[in-house]
């Protein structure tokens, strides 16, 4: 399989950027994504040029830390798929792809198609846990929860805080990302305690970091590799709305 990438280079945040254009000759449809980029990259750095930076680790799609946009699409054209588990077999010989970073204020370029998405951080660090006494873990039967809010609970830790949500958004909107957090623990009852500061203090965090306002075009569910519901969005809302009530 051979493809013609544009990708998107820029050396630093305060530098300009632009598309530079490069060819992927021999890849297998077997190979994920990030493998076609090592392949590229190391052609690259066989002739002398700097390689393609992009984010990644587990490339398992568990940790949320690799992610950019292909032909305009947040990790790509495959639902429910994070671009290191994006293979290669989803394209044809000879498609053009193009890909750039996550394009939102909040989410200022570090170098080609890295991103400092250090602002969701602030954000879970602003409220997104619960506080208890440290010790040997309680028995596991120990709080009753039903299992539709146990199941609920778990769709909203689903989310791996990659941005994908916040890239496909229009107005740059983290709203899917902090209502997966939020929902999470107000679903539980370790998370009741604290349910009405922490919602406030995430929203407001949200703010702060110059995130945007939900667009209501449902483009961070449909784009989110882990098909976090945008029902937890209204959940958010409505937490928000009793805590200021109170």
């Amino acid at each position: 399989m051979n493809l013609t990438l544009h990708v998107w280079r820029q050396k630093g945040p305060g530098e300009r950027g632009r598309m530079e254009r490069y060819e992927a000759r021999d890849i297998s449809e077997h190979m994920s994504f990030l493998e076609m980029l090592d392949v590229v990259n190391e052609g690259l750095i066989g002739e002398g040029k700097e390689p393609i930076a992009f984010d990644h680790d587990c490339r398992e799609g568990i940790c949320g830390m690799c992610g950019f946009m292909i032909n305009g699409m947040a990790h790509g054209p495959q639902r429910g798929t994070t671009v290191c588990q994006l293979h290669m077999r989803q394209f044809q010989d000879g498609d053009t792809l193009y890909l750039e970073p996550w394009r939102a204020r909040a989410f200022p370029v570090v170098k080609d198609l890295i991103v400092d998405r250090s602002a969701f951080d602030r954000i879970i660090a602003a409220g997104g846990y619960i506080s208890v006494s440290t010790g040997s873990a309680v028995e596991a039967n120990a709080i009753p929860i039903a299992k539709e809010k146990a199941d609920l609970a778990m769709d909203a830790a689903a989310c791996i805080g990659c941005g994908a949500c916040v890239a496909a958004c229009k107005n740059g909107s983290a709203m899917l990302f902090v209502a997966a957090k939020v929902s999470q623990l107000a679903l539980l009852p370790q998370g009741h305690a604290e349910r009405q500061q922490r919602v406030e203090a995430m929203v407001a965090q949200m703010d702060a970091e110059g995130f945007g306002s939900c667009s209501n075009t449902y483009a961070c569910e449909a784009e989110c590799p882990k098909n976090i519901s945008v029902t937890h969005i209204a959940r958010l809302n409505s937490e928000y709305l009793k805590a200021k009530l109170v």
